[in-house]
């Protein structure tokens, strides 16, 4: 059990049933009334977004997430394949899971995966990944104005808007947060 205000963003606790993460974290202290907490929090497992204000003092059930490191086999249309690389178990995973991440995603790479009680819950990626370029648009020759970008497909199928130098077979870097290009890579 921890109090309210000791937690902070990111945190996950349990309550009736549920796992919320935080997402934003408020204290409230007005003149001659107690404390209050107001947190933002997403429902872990279906993504929900809600507010909720406790009193200062409050207790909840913290939990700890199990982290794996899991290496990306296939997709089989249905289900994203997964081997842990310390059990060599195989799990496959949902497209629920997989939502944020099937865009990055390159066979045999080796991620981070949260569970709670058996029950996988989320995949963390790096911050950026390298992905090739498997079709560009032509550059307009002398379209040079106001930074120009054009989209391109990378080997994962996203579509990312790049500069106009990026080219069929560049391999680029991209920012898994929001999917925006970063850099072009040296080979």
């Amino acid at each position: 059990m921890a109090e309210v205000q000791t937690l902070r963003k990111g945190n996950i606790y349990e309550e009736d049933g549920q796992l919320w993460r935080v997402l934003e974290f408020q204290h409230i202290k007005v003149a001659r009334g107690g404390a209050t907490i107001r947190l933002k929090l997403r429902n872990v497992r279906t993504e929900s977004t809600v507010e909720k204000t406790y009193s200062n003092g409050t207790r909840v059930n913290d939990v700890e997430l199990d982290k794996a490191d899991v290496q990306y086999l296939y997709n089989d249309g249905q289900f994203y394949h997964f081997m842990n690389t310390e059990t060599f178990e195989q799990l496959a995973l949902g497209p629920d899971v997989m939502e944020d991440v099937k865009d990055f995603l390159l066979e045999n790479e080796i991620i981070s995966l949260e569970s709670y009680d058996g029950e996988p819950l989320s995949l963390k990626l790096p911050t950026a990944v390298d992905l090739r370029v498997v079709w560009a648009e032509a550059a307009i020759a002398g379209d040079t104005a106001n930074s120009p970008t054009k989209q391109v497909e990378l080997e994962t199928g996203l579509r990312v808007q790049v500069p106009m130098f990026v080219q069929e077979g560049d391999v680029i870097r991209v920012d898994t947060r929001d999917g925006s290009y970063v850099t072009r890579v040296k080979q």
